[in-house]
């Protein structure tokens, strides 16, 4: 049984037999966010990539749960200088953890820290996703991405239970090429992410999902704080 909780925007928290992660927290920035960050209790905390709207609570949540952070080397090196465990890797790497495997993916975006007050962007390497193996299910968390042809060979390697996919548009792919990914991913179901969350990324996530059900692909328009099980 895997139990998935949407945050929000990108934000994913998988649990499975005792064993609890959450991908890129984004909860006090984020207004739609139902649920408090102190409530949240994980293990392992998995970040795309570098940008504020997916790290923001990192550090905070890996502090208050003494979890560990996964993501690119550099973002890791960065984050762990402020006192937080943190585990780095790339693109294609794979990793065994307690509650499963975690490989990551690339995606076609960019990374970095802005720090306003110095007037500095910090890059923070590649952006990725993550191919995410737990409760006996198989998990695609696309990150922030625009659609690549590559898509079709994650879908040829991976049986994909369930995939995230941002729909916004403008910063990511928009409804049209993520419909193209879900079918080249071949996901038994999809969930959109990265929509609504801010005025410029404003999109139709119930549209979305009744445009994959005439291609066969089943989904849903997860809201913040809704759940989701696969026996």
């Amino acid at each position: 049984m895997l139990e998935i909780r949407f945050h929000g925007h990108s934000t994913v928290q998988l649990s499975s037999e005792g064993h609890s992660i959450i991908i890129d927290p984004f909860i006090t920035g984020n207004g739609q966010a139902t649920t408090k960050l102190a409530d949240i209790q994980v293990s392992y905390i998995l970040l795309t990539h570098g940008h504020q709207d997916h790290i923001l609570d990192a550090v905070e949540l890996a502090k208050q749960n003494e979890a560990t952070i996964v993501t690119t080397h550099e973002l890791a090196t960065y984050l762990g200088w402020q006192g937080v465990q943190t585990i780095g890797m790339n693109l294609g790497g794979s990793l065994e953890l307690p509650f499963g495997k975690v490989k990551m993916t690339q995606a076609f975006h960019s990374s970095g820290v802005i720090l306003d007050d110095q007037k500095q962007i910090v890059y923070m390497g590649m952006p990725g996703g993550f191919i995410i193996e737990m409760g006996g299910k198989t998990v695609y968390h696309a990150g922030d991405t625009g659609l690549f042809g590559d898509m079709k060979m994650l879908g040829e390697l991976h049986k994909i239970d369930l995939a995230f996919l941002p729909i916004g548009d403008l910063f990511t792919m928009g409804p049209e090429d993520a419909s193209l990914a879900a079918q080249w991913v071949r996901a038994d179901y999809v969930v959109p992410i990265h929509y609504n969350t801010f005025p410029p990324i404003v999109q139709d996530g119930d549209a979305f999902v009744a445009g994959l059900a005439k291609k066969d692909i089943q989904g849903k328009a997860l809201k913040p704080g809704e759940e989701l099980r696969l026996p």
